[in-house]
């Protein structure tokens, strides 16, 4: 028995589809950045194209790895491709608010006078490389957050916006835990995604160390301008998120939760506390970069799978018995995506669900 039953295309009113020469478009120049990003770091095409759903969905990004894997390289090949400006900060125990936020100084006017000035910290930029954000005090980490998630910084009572667009892209090292202060669950949640960087396999090893002399990467082109920035972002606000699709990510958010209705077995074990509605809301909208970045003017349940596990794997919390059994929040993630139904009908066996093709100009 074969059914139409195809959610996502279906419910989507055609006025408020992407045209296809605009899709068209916006996909040529997200190919131009990952073609940038692959030529300059070898071996990392998904990770590329996770880091790159996250700035068109304007999150903030927490890349985990262990030196040396090229988790700085990649951030600033990225903000000399997208053409945006870039600092870094290396965090340290000692690091003060001030030394990212900015301070006030006191500096002589022209008449002779002096006044209080404001410096601006490196954190008025377009993309900011928070370098083993684990190293610094939480008080210091509270202080990024806090301008993470408003989008702006104030001090002595006035409020000064950070730039746009503005992300951070923050980096820790998950085998070094002596002198660290770990990121709370509360602030984890708010980055996007949590990308683990591996090592690369032997073939690309072997082309990094022949083709490059201290494993220096060459410096990208300016792939986008200010322009075509903005003509992208704009783009990604249009793609379609159908409501099947809405219910089928509420759907999983609720079921990372135990003893609710859709909890597994695995979840009810080994969770203590699931996911928040921010990973709903993250996890819709990097839903629709992806299906951006696949050429499609909606997204669909596709799409949330594909971004489902770096937008859960820092929000679940698991308990002692998990750490014991060796369950990881990514198995956890990967068996609620095998276990749970796309359209929630529980139809049979023989049901066959079509999904719709992708959009091509």
């Amino acid at each position: 028995m074969t059914q139409n039953l195809d959610h996502t295309s279906g419910a989507v009113p055609q006025s408020a589809l992407l045209p296809p020469h605009e899709l068209a478009a916006a996909t040529e120049l997200i190919q131009r950045v990952l073609g940038q990003l692959d030529q300059t770091l070898l071996g990392r095409q998904q990770l590329h194209r996770m880091v790159l759903v996250g700035i068109l969905s304007r999150g903030h990004i927490l890349l985990e790895g262990l030196p040396g894997v090229g988790k700085t390289a990649l951030i600033k090949a990225l903000g000399q491709t997208l053409h945006l400006q870039f600092n870094r900060v290396q965090f340290t125990p000692d690091l003060m608010p001030s030394d990212i936020l900015g301070t006030h100084i006191l500096r002589e006017t022209p008449g002779g006078g002096r006044e209080m000035a404001f410096q601006t910290g490196p954190v008025f930029t377009n993309i900011l490389l928070a370098d083993e954000i684990n190293r610094a005090s939480p008080k210091t980490q509270s202080a990024l957050l806090e301008a993470m998630q408003e989008g702006s910084v104030t001090l002595l009572g006035q409020t000064r916006a950070l730039p746009r667009p503005f992300f951070v892209l923050a980096s820790q090292n998950p085998i070094e835990l002596e002198g660290t202060y770990p990121l709370p669950e509360a602030q984890l949640d708010r980055f996007l995604f949590k990308l683990t960087v591996s090592d690369v396999n032997v073939d690309v090893l072997t082309e990094i160390i022949a083709t490059r002399r201290r494993g220096e990467p060459p410096a990208p082109d300016k792939a986008l301008s200010a322009v075509d920035l903005d003509l992208l972002l704009a783009t990604m606000e249009r793609i379609y998120l159908p409501r099947p699709v809405c219910r089928y990510i509420s759907r999983l958010v609720a079921a990372t939760h135990p003893r609710t209705a859709e909890a597994t077995d695995e979840v009810n074990s080994y969770v203590t506390y699931g996911a928040s509605p921010r990973a709903a809301i993250a996890m819709a909208e990097a839903a629709r970069a992806h299906a951006l970045l696949e050429g499609r003017p909606s997204a669909g349940f596709e799409d949330v799978k594909a971004v489902a596990a770096p937008v859960m794997n820092h929000r679940l919390i698991l308990n002692y018995k998990a750490r014991f059994d060796q369950i990881s929040t990514l198995s956890i993630v990967q068996q609620l995506l095998d276990r749970l139904d796309e359209a929630g009908l529980k139809l049979p066996a023989d049901v066959i669900i079509q999904r719709p093709k992708k959009v091509r100009a």
